[in-house]
This record gives C-alpha cells, structure tokens and sequence, in this order.
C-alpha cells in the first residue's frame, strides 16, 4: 500500500457484478478496496466503484430497492471520485433503451443504445463487441489519462453502449467495425470506462492506479 493511502475505497456490490477480480486488482495497484451492500456505507466511502453486468433496467431497479441512487448521487456531488465499469459506466448516462426506456444516474448527459441498432445490410458484425480493442484518445480534450491511454488494448464485453451527447465528457473512444463508440468518459471526478480495466492487464491496471491515487 502507498504511503499515506488510508482513504476508504468501496466496490459497490448490489447483485449485478463479478467483483473480485476488481478487489484483487485494486490490491495489486497498492491499495484496499472493501465490498458494500448498504446505503449507508456508500455514504462513508471516500472513492466509489460502481461494476456491473448484464441488463440496465435489472441494474438500476437493484439499485432503487436498495436506497442507493441518493447516496450515489451525494457521494458525486461532495466531488468523491466515482468510477462506473461495464454496465456501470452505461448507468452513468440520463437513460437507456434496453427492455424499454429506463431512466439512469443521470450523471453524464445521454443515452445508452444498442450496437446492433447501429448495423446496415453493408455492415454487419458479430454482437456483442467482445475481446481486446484499442483506444483513440480524443485530442480535443486535456485529461490526466492523455499520456497512457493512445492505441491502449482493453478488454470489452457489450451488446449496449454509452452515447455521450457532449464530446467534452468522452475522454477516449473504441472503433468496432467503423461504428465510434465511447470508451472512457468523465464529469468533474466521476469516471466511466466500458471496458474492464481489471481484465485488461498491465494497462488496465495503470488506468486503475491513476484513478486510485491522483484524484
């Protein structure tokens, strides 16, 4: 562990997400993550993970059982660093259209759609988007990701994806089969990545530890 590190890192558990590969990559980055199933310990947390598979509307609704969109939104608006992986990057955006129009976090402006929904008779591909990609950085934007992210390989796993309205929140994107979809997003010190750092080997785990320790 870093010296000084005692901030309180909480991997959110509410049902939807394989978590320990994230605790254990967390502890490789030098640092202890604590799973929480509570509201409650949402609101004791200094760093916020939010992980996550599977279906939106199953996600969210978990999430409003559970007394926890409030305390997510609170733990943001103290400028707590907040990280979205997968599907919870997806949450992130105002709503999405997978089983009907849900409403999300609402936290970056935008809506999640599917890829397929992005297919024509002249290109046509396999769904979902699954395996290792590159990264293009957006260039019009500065952010402290800007110097490890370019021409990065990460592993994806998605039939949905976030579709930012303002570019200004994209802070790198992923080509798959010519469709440009976002990759890593941001507002303020809430962070999203569609892939899954803790499944992308040594840069991944990079990505992770800037997170971790230069907020």
């Amino acid at each position: 562990m870093l010296e000084n590190f005692n901030k309180k890192i909480s991997i959110l558990d509410y049902g939807v997400g394989n978590i320990s590969n994230l605790l254990a990559a967390i502890d490789y980055c030098g640092a202890t993550g604590k799973i929480i199933t509570t509201y409650k310990d949402i609101e004791m947390s200094d760093y916020l993970i939010l992980p996550g598979v599977g279906a939106f509307k199953y996600a969210i609704e978990e999430l409003q059982n559970k007394n926890m969109i409030e305390a997510i939104h609170s733990h943001i608006s103290k400028d707590k660093p907040f990280l979205g992986i997968c599907l919870g990057m997806q949450l992130m955006l105002n709503k999405s259209y997978e089983f009907g129009e849900i409403h999300g976090l609402g936290i970056i402006e935008g809506e999640v759609i599917s890829i397929k929904s992005q297919q024509t008779k002249n290109n046509y591909f396999k769904i979902p988007h699954i395996g290792w990609n590159k990264l293009l950085e957006n260039k019009n934007i500065n952010n402290k990701y800007i110097d490890i992210l370019n021409n990065k390989y990460m592993y994806f796993v998605h039939s949905y994806y976030a579709n930012c309205k303002n570019q200004e929140n994209v802070i790198a994107n992923v080509n798959y089969n010519n469709i440009i979809m976002p990759a890593l997003i941001q507002h303020n010190h809430s962070y999203g990545c569609q892939f899954h750092p803790e499944k992308s080997g040594p840069d991944g785990l990079k990505l992770l530890k800037r997170f971790l320790y230069e907020q």
